[in-house]
């Protein structure tokens, strides 16, 4: 052992001096005893094989073992100095995971409840129209008008005043583009107007329709209405409608025209090729106007449409074979946008009307203090050729029409059974109480026009357009 321990020694030593990277390697025997082995580099040979392990390998995985060591304890340590930090982050981003799903869920029941909402609101909507439907479809209770005499005084107004029964209504200025500044009153609805009126009217005898005449006499007799079209929306109920009785090319005599009226815009012209395709609903012309329509008192004569332009006085004749305006002119100090109506509203001031004689524009003025003014205008420039003033407020009457130079109004606008009830002459500048039966079948008749040439009357009556015939012949 001594010997063996002085080697070793020796070993070591001279090892020492020859290399400077000594490499020292414990291990088992086979025997199971424990075995030393020290090796240094030898300084003449590069290498030195050995059947057995080798060194730079067993010292590369020593090596290798100390840096795991060392990650292993880098890794570890990082991980325990940043655990509570990562453990905050996880924290924080959980907390906002569940407050996204709790507002997802708010949102969710949310848009549950804005559905049932637009459900209820659906039924309701649908609830309302089965009701209006309903409401169009029945007609609404009439009361018995009380009999007037035939000779009733309460159509005339008395000298220097206004008549007893005309309502006072506040006048506001409103800016004309004309030359001419009457007030006129405003509504807070610019597309139509309705007003509620108590007329009185006179009995209607029982006649089985008198003989007609040829060439121009008095209204005698006004036949039952004949329907050809329902306006399809509520666009339509109210509107004119009419044919040329002189009509020039390139349209015929029998084209028909019809203006729906509800509305702010109104400017555009339908136009069918007959009464046929009136019917069917299928416009083989549409016109748009350059100036908005006021009301339904337009009127179609000799090629030209005439119509009141729309918050004005100003008339206007648009050409329809050059789809221009040909004229122009204001109605002097005419009222207009509901200051002299019809007893329905609609602002129906200024009604154009055609007769055998011409072009008429019934119309009042504050000097007239309401009663109704007849002018009879030139076709072409619409200048006023002559004017009469009656005795009747327009605001008393539901419509009124010419025939043969004589001015007729009719009593109800919602009566289904009332009359023609005045009568004005402006070739004896007379006017007198009349009773020709007239129906509004379907209770509420916005326009009444006269068509010389058919010899009928056309009406626009809640929705329908229908035609009367009429016959002439002398009031006895």
């Amino acid at each position: 052992m001594t010997f063996l321990a002085f080697l070793w020694i020796s070993c070591l030593l001279i090892g020492t001096q020859a290399q400077s990277s000594p490499s020292f390697h414990r291990g088992n025997t086979g025997s199971g005893r424990c075995q030393y082995t020290f090796t240094v580099d030898s300084p003449a040979e590069a290498s030195c094989p050995s059947a057995g392990s080798n060194p730079e390998m067993e010292a590369l995985k020593s090596r290798l073992g100390l840096l795991e060591a060392l990650v292993a304890s880098l890794v570890g340590g990082e991980a325990m100095q940043g655990s509570p930090k990562g453990s905050a982050s996880q924290s924080g981003l959980q907390d906002s995971y569940n407050q996204v799903m709790k507002e997802k869920a708010q949102l969710q029941k949310e848009k549950q409840r804005l559905d049932r909402q637009v459900q209820d609101l659906q039924q309701r909507m649908e609830e309302l129209r089965q009701e209006a439907e309903k409401l169009r479809s029945r007609p609404c209770a009439q009361q018995t008008p009380p009999r007037v005499p035939q000779n009733d005084n309460s159509f005339r107004a008395g000298p220097g005043s206004a008549p007893a029964n005309l309502a006072t209504r506040p006048v506001t200025p409103q800016e004309d583009k004309g030359s001419l500044r009457d007030p006129a009153w405003h509504y807070s609805n610019p597309g139509y107007q309705e007003l509620t009126a108590v007329v009185t009217e006179v009995s209607a005898p029982n006649m089985e329709g008198p003989a007609d005449i040829a060439g121009c006499g008095d209204l005698v007799w006004v036949e039952n209405p004949e329907m050809h079209r329902k306006a399809d929306s509520i666009s339509g109920k109210y509107g004119v409608w009419m044919q040329d009785p002189e009509a020039k090319e390139p349209y015929g005599p029998d084209m028909v025209w019809r203006i729906d009226t509800v509305g702010s815009e109104v400017r555009q012209l339908f136009g069918y090729e007959s009464m046929d395709q009136l019917t069917r609903g299928f416009p083989t012309k549409v016109l748009l106007l350059p100036e908005s329509v006021e009301s339904t008192g337009a009127a179609m004569y000799k090629g030209s449409l005439y119509y009141q332009r729309r918050l004005s006085r100003t008339l206007i004749r648009y050409d329809l074979t050059s789809e221009s305006i040909a004229a122009r002119r204001d109605l002097p100090h005419a009222g207009f946008h509901g200051q002299f109506p019809y007893s329905w509203g609609g602002y129906t001031d200024i009604d154009l009307a055609i007769d055998e004689n011409g072009v008429w524009a019934i119309y009042s003025t504050n000097k007239a203090k309401g009663a109704i003014v007849i002018s009879q205008l030139d076709p072409n420039n619409l200048d006023v050729t002559g004017t009469w003033e009656t005795k009747i407020r327009k605001t008393s009457v539901a419509n009124a029409f010419m025939i043969c130079g004589k001015l007729y109004t009719i009593a109800s606008y919602t009566s289904p059974n009332t009359t023609v009830n005045y009568m004005y002459d402006t070739a004896t500048s007379q006017g007198k109480a009349i009773s020709v039966p007239f129906k509004n079948r379907y209770r509420y008749n916005s326009m009444v026009d006269y068509n010389p040439a058919k010899r009928k009357l056309y009406a626009w009556d809640n929705y329908y357009m229908v035609s009367y015939n009429v016959r002439l012949g002398k009031q006895e």
